[in-house]
């Protein structure tokens, strides 16, 4: 696959339209998935994941070829959806001051499914959601995040506390149908 991969980014540097539709066939399932932690809806998400593949093919030329192809491709997606938050002032700026992680044990009898907390993920706040992603999924830190996002350490960190509460809130709120259906090979 990588010497097929460099085809294509090569072919891609040089403008061509056939390894720009390759690229987006191969990589547009894994980073619409990425978009989606960031998004409200799925309309957003792709909204992200067009311009963020709009930005690829015009800084495709820029990849150094250092690490890997698909998590620089990543990163411009994290990046296009942060800047559309941005934008959208989806932002709350918190003054509050969390230092220690609270206890956010899930029960041990509900193991959710990826998607069923994907699901839930999503319909946290924005400003929540963005840092709980890439907190909890992208492994950024605080410092990071601030830095991205253009807030205060601080922010990043009562916004990941305020939604993992929410998280833990809406598993607990599982009806017991809801949590029977959700275990797995119990």
């Amino acid at each position: 696959m990588t010497d097929k991969l460099d085809e294509i980014i090569n072919g891609c540097i040089a403008g061509n339209r056939h390894s720009q539709e390759e690229l987006y066939r191969i990589l547009s399932p894994g980073m619409y998935a990425v978009c989606l932690q960031y998004a409200s809806d799925h309309e957003e998400a792709s909204d992200f994941m067009q311009e963020g593949f709009i930005r690829v093919f015009t800084k495709i030329s820029s990849y150094r070829r250092e690490g890997s192809f698909e998590g620089w491709v990543r990163r411009i997606m994290i990046n296009t959806a942060l800047q559309f938050l941005r934008k959208k002032k989806q932002f709350v700026i918190l003054n509050e001051e969390i230092t220690e992680d609270a206890d956010y044990e899930v029960p041990s009898e509900c193991e959710l499914e990826k998607e069923d907390l994907l699901k839930m993920i999503r319909e946290l706040p924005a400003n929540q959601r963005m840092v709980f992603s890439l907190y909890a999924i992208e492994g950024y830190n605080h410092m990071e995040i601030a830095e991205m996002a253009g807030i205060p350490e601080n922010t990043s960190k009562s916004h990941l506390h305020r939604a993992r509460i929410a998280l833990k809130g809406m598993i607990n709120a599982l009806s017991a149908s809801d949590k029977q259906r959700l275990r797995k090979n119990v």
